[in-house]
């Protein structure tokens, strides 16, 4: 169980919460979620693959690590190694939460809040360090500016994500694929249950399929995916390293 709540300025004014990136605030993960509205920052760094969650449905991921537990772009000493760090990782004890409210015109709306779980380890006791959520007189510290950007992203990358990867499927682009990365002559690594946009399909769309794609504002997205694929090698050459050439 999470001590999730509503964050606000008064019972959270002394809130700080450190910002690094250790095994000891859960980054030591080897797939991330990621998001359509973050993928051309994702595309230059991490491969992205789908998966299929519990109920069936597509989503989309960064392949951090080959092992369970290992993110290899996580350094003991120097932290996340990388230009961008997924967004589910950069917000920290934040999530976004929903009030039900009531507009002028009597419609019902939801409307998108910021909650804090006050047990998560990134969480200071406010005379530690880290960076402050809140100013001295209450207003939102860059800091806390940022995760709102980052909740955004998250949010309105949820929210795009279940059509897009409908679109695709409906294309043809997604396939199943046999991830299988060789280290050496002895050792391979094998990645189960992975999906990736087909290059070779993505190619040969028609022209229809291509404008419809398009207008619906995905086909970008498509190529950002086929084109992370590249950054398998990256993870075979990392792996390596960590593993001292043997």
């Amino acid at each position: 169980m999470t001590n999730t709540v509503l964050l606000n300025n008064v019972d959270h004014q002394d809130l700080r919460v450190e910002t690094g990136h250790s095994a000891r605030f859960d980054d030591n993960v080897n797939q991330v979620p990621v998001f359509p509205t973050e993928f051309a920052d994702i595309q230059r760094e991490y491969p992205i693959f789908l998966r299929r969650d519990d109920d069936g449905a597509f989503l989309a991921i960064a392949l951090l690590g080959l092992d369970r537990d290992e993110n290899l772009f996580l350094d003991a000493d120097a932290g996340w190694q990388a230009r961008y760090i997924p967004a589910v990782q950069q917000r920290g004890p934040f999530l976004i939460g929903f009030q039900e409210r009531e507009g002028d015109n009597g419609q019902a709306y939801r409307e998108p809040m910021i909650l804090v779980d006050l047990d998560h380890p990134r969480v200071s006791d406010g005379e530690g360090g880290g960076q402050p959520v809140f100013l001295e007189h209450g207003g939102n510290s860059a800091y806390l500016d940022h995760i709102v950007k980052v909740l955004g992203r998250i949010h309105t990358g949820m929210e795009a994500a279940g059509a897009m990867y409908a679109a695709f499927e409906a294309a043809g682009l997604i396939e199943p694929v046999a991830v299988e990365l060789a280290l050496s002559d002895t050792e391979t690594y094998k990645v189960p249950d992975l999906f990736a946009i087909s290059e070779e399909r993505l190619a040969a769309l028609d022209g229809d399929t291509l404008e419809r794609l398009n207008t619906a504002g995905h086909l970008g997205a498509a190529f950002l995916m086929a084109s992370s694929l590249g950054n398998v090698s990256r993870l075979i050459d990392m792996k390596n390293r960590a593993r001292g050439g043997r």
